[in-house]
């Protein structure tokens, strides 16, 4: 899509990822060569950059791609009025090494033979771009039949070397050695996570990976960009020490996305300026290295186009995953997202290699997995016993909209039972209560209790408390602009399940407390629903309230029992 903003300002290409098309059409584009450099100089063998997705590792790797490719050889007008063409040496460098460029970007299928056969689909197209390898001459005869039989039906072995050979070839036609440029290398992995074919996709990656990136001699050098750093034991056991940098590394750290200066001149140059504090607000937050103020691309392009405030890049099906690790995570999962949706601040450890098969039982992995994304950022880190801790909280607006959307959609199947149980609450009108209740556990209790089943796991027991803190992140979602919402929190000699303290002096205040029937004691729901008022009355959770001036008769107090999908509410 492209958007004609005024004149003088350059035209906006929503979604170009061409470094070719962008400049020879004058599009807007900010200046990163100055990346081409810094990567060129670190003179690592294989590097690894992670990065939110639509932070434009897509462009840069096209960029990198037309730097150095042969097949833009004398294409400096590309490059010419930008940083690197300030560099004599980098003049003389540009077009002038054999490229391999592929992109692991689609391959997002359900099932591992499907994601298999794409792989060995890009990689025939690859072959079939260098068809002109076969008539020269360059290739002995076993070269010719392994160059043949390329195709979307071979085997392991020719696959996994498919990279490596054709580095051989290219080599020896021009006399360097080759630089290999993968793109989004773990999304296919990501989705053998989702789609459980992980131990498959693994091991391929791993034989791909190793003839590609280690016992490659024709290797000049290589870049891979990704989301995510997938565990050295996953796919990267057979490397020798790649490196490796992610959004907490200082390497590369304005090279992805746009500086708040950056983002300033753009908006001088769309007559925007104005709306300065209002972008911050939205799209500010990111950070990478010591590097603070990182504004994603993809949302101030569509801001400078469309020229309205919105959720941009949030506001997508890449979600899918953090969606489902939150919507199926722990109580404390649900817990600490309450918090961090009233701006709260999590602090936690974070392990930047992704283990994905430990997503499931480990929260610790899943906020790992939510900074690298660019779904929380850094606000402050600290070395404690030689491990770095660090203080979360979610990026900015953008995000914070898109969890509120993603939540509301947690409860869609159910939508109407669910606002009416709403209406009933804030009414205190026990009997609706419990009829809308109980359609709506009838419907989404298993939605949130599904336990995570990915690759091969056990499906774990069901357990009530993910439904009922899913059920205040709902709540959170609708009320949050009349009540002050929190869960699990002391007051007076314990901590209650849910607060609902009112920011108008009209309303209610209102505590909940959950119970699952106890099968060894035999207890109904009724009884069940006279112990939580009990220990509502006995542990004093009123007592906060009270300290906030709110007069006892204006505090409702609520039992909700749980015995499998039945529900029972009284006060």
């Amino acid at each position: 899509m492209v958007c004609e903003v005024k004149d003088m300002a350059r035209t906006i290409g929503i979604g170009q990822q061409n470094f070719e098309k962008i400049r020879t059409k004058d599009y807007f584009y900010v200046d990163k060569t100055s990346f081409i450099k810094e990567w060129w100089e670190g003179g690592d063998d294989v590097t690894l950059i992670t990065r939110p997705r639509r932070f434009g590792k897509t462009l840069t790797m096209s960029m990198t791609e037309q730097f150095f490719s042969l097949n833009y050889a004398g294409r400096g007008d590309l490059f010419e009025r930008l940083s690197i063409w300030e560099e004599e040496a980098y003049r003389k460098l540009q077009g002038t090494y054999p490229v391999i460029g592929l992109s692991f970007a689609n391959i997002k299928e359900k099932d591992y033979v499907t994601a298999r056969r794409k792989i060995c689909q890009l990689l025939a197209d690859l072959y079939a771009d260098y068809a002109y390898l076969m008539k020269d001459g360059v290739l002995e005869e076993r070269e010719r039949e392994f160059f043949a039989r390329t195709s979307v039906d071979m085997d392991d072995v020719q696959a996994t070397m498919a990279i490596h050979n054709l580095s051989k070839y290219l080599s020896r036609y021009y006399g360097k050695k080759v630089i290999i440029l993968l793109d989004e290398y773990d999304t296919p992995m990501q989705e053998a996570y989702i789609n459980g074919y992980w131990d498959e996709v693994v091991s391929f990656m791993r034989s791909l990976f190793n003839s590609t990136f280690k016992t490659n001699p024709y290797l000049e050098r290589a870049l891979m960009t990704g989301i995510t750093r997938v565990s050295r034991e996953s796919i990267f056991s057979d490397f020798n020490n790649p490196e490796v940098v992610t959004t907490t590394s200082e390497k590369y750290e304005d090279s992805f996305g746009f500086t708040q200066e950056e983002v300033w001149e753009s908006l001088k140059e769309y007559d925007l300026y104005e709306e300065r504090e209002n972008v911050r607000v939205w799209y500010d937050g990111f950070t990478f290295g010591r590097k603070r103020d990182i504004y994603n691309p993809w949302s101030i392009l569509n801001y400078l186009g469309k020229r309205e405030f919105a959720s941009y890049w949030a506001n997508t099906s890449s979600n899918s995953l953090v969606g489902k690790l939150i919507r199926e995570g722990s109580a404390d999962v649900k817990i600490t997202m309450e918090d961090l949706l009233v701006g709260g601040t999590l602090h936690t450890k974070i392990d930047e290699q992704i283990v994905y098969n430990q997503l499931n039982g480990n929260e610790n992995a899943i906020w790992s997995l939510l900074l690298a994304g660019g779904y929380l950022r850094v606000e402050s880190s600290e070395l404690k016993d030689g491990e770095r801790e660090y203080d979360l909280k979610l990026t900015n607006k953008e995000v914070v909209i898109m969890f509120k959307k993603m939540i509301g959609g947690w409860f869609g199947v159910s939508a109407s039972a669910y606002n009416t149980f709403i209406k009933a609450l804030l009414q205190g009108d026990v009997e609706a209560m419990n009829d809308y209740m109980n359609k709506v556990v009838s419907t989404t209790f298993s939605y949130f209790d599904t336990g995570g089943v990915f690759s091969g796991e056990e499906k774990a027991e069901p357990e009530p408390e993910r439904f009922y803190h899913g059920f205040v992140l709902g709540l959170m979602v609708d009320l949050s602009g009349r009540y002050r919402i929190t869960s699990n929190r002391e007051s007076g000699f314990g901590r209650y399940d849910v607060m609902l303290e009112p920011l108008k002096k009209e309303d209610n205040a209102i505590i909940i407390e959950f119970k699952v029937c106890r099968k060894v004691k035999n207890q109904t729901l009724g009884e069940a629903v006279e112990e939580a008022l009990k220990q509502i009355e006995e542990k004093n959770y009123a007592a906060n309230l009270e300290a906030a001036h709110i007069e006892p008769g204006r505090i409702k107090k609520y039992g909700i029992a749980f015995e499998g999908k039945n529900v029972l509410i009284g006060e």
